[in-house]
């Protein structure tokens, strides 16, 4: 997603995702056209939610007061005081896939600090979800501290676990023991790409307890930032047995959807103005013109 020239008279709409470990931004023009995006690897609490809004209108050529309406989504979707309204990561993302990739029935999403199995019906309407954020193991920032501990660029990962030939059995579910099992294996000499992979197989394991607590249904599509490790998306497939289908830039999925459901209540907003300043005009709050007069209501037609 990247920025493009916009229709000065298109409804512009924003949807911001304030991760605890990234802030994303999409600006969508109509409900449909994206004419910027924006990701800032610094969470909630950082500079992170300032520099993706600096970003992102400077992308777009716009400012705050071109927007018509905005939804803040994620961890520290309180924090964005301009947002019009907060909505949760779930909701956000159950919408954007569902736009994105009108088969889903199926996300799975690992972020920063949590996992969470969504099940979409055919409508796109979110039916039950499952989610873990009571502990880091199987989430990126799990992620993230093994690649420090290994020195391996977090772009690299996937590369590595491809190149694996017999993944390291990692068996702490304690993302503090399981730092300390890899900083063990890697004392005994074990090859690093088989670390990797034993890695991604933990992470694996855990969004996959998720899913079939929901119960699988195809299509299976993955999000969120951790969907960019190929390495992860591998051993998800192989423990479902099924294919899992990456959204397109799955780390902006929720703030797609945040913007989406940003129009969707800037239209209905913009209805309710319509009516109002119709019902000025007629002494029965009727919005119903009948031949530029008042309708029916008040001046009933006589036989």
């Amino acid at each position: 997603m990247s920025g493009m020239n916009h229709n000065k008279t298109a409804m512009l709409t924003m949807g911001i995702d304030i991760g605890s470990a990234s802030c994303k931004a999409v600006i969508l023009e109509d409900g449909k056209r994206v004419i910027a995006s924006a990701v800032v690897q610094a969470g909630t609490g950082t500079s992170g939610q300032a520099k993706v809004f600096t970003e992102i209108f400077d992308k777009a050529g716009i400012s705050w007061e071109n927007l018509k309406y905005a939804v803040a989504t994620g961890y520290g979707r309180a924090s964005v005081k301009k947002a019009s309204k907060q909505i949760s990561e779930i909701t956000c993302h159950g919408k954007g896939i569902a736009f994105l990739c009108p088969k889903t029935r199926t996300v799975i999403d690992i972020g920063g600090q949590d996992a969470k199995a969504i099940t979409l019906n055919d409508r796109g309407d979110i039916v039950k979800f499952f989610m873990n954020d009571k502990c880091a193991a199987g989430t990126g920032r799990f992620l993230e501290n093994i690649a420090r501990v290994l020195e391996t660029p977090l772009d690299k990962m996937q590369e590595c676990h491809f190149h694996s030939r017999n993944p390291a059995a990692v068996s702490s579910t304690c993302a503090v023991f399981a730092e300390s099992e890899v900083i063990s294996l890697l004392s005994n000499g074990v090859d690093k790409n088989d670390i990797i992979a034993g890695v991604h197989q933990v992470i694996a394991t855990r969004a996959c307890a998720l899913v079939n607590r929901g119960g699988v249904v195809d299509d299976v599509v993955m999000c969120g930032g951790v969907a960019q490790d190929g390495g992860v998306v591998d051993a998800i497939e192989k423990q479902l047995g099924r294919k899992v289908t990456v959204a397109p830039n799955p780390q902006l999925t929720g703030a797609f959807g945040a913007a989406l459901l940003a129009y969707e209540y800037a239209k209905t907003a913009s209805a309710k103005q319509l009516v109002a300043v119709q019902s000025e005009d007629f002494p029965c709050g009727s919005a119903t013109q009948t031949l530029g007069n008042c309708c029916d209501i008040c001046h009933p037609q006589r036989p």
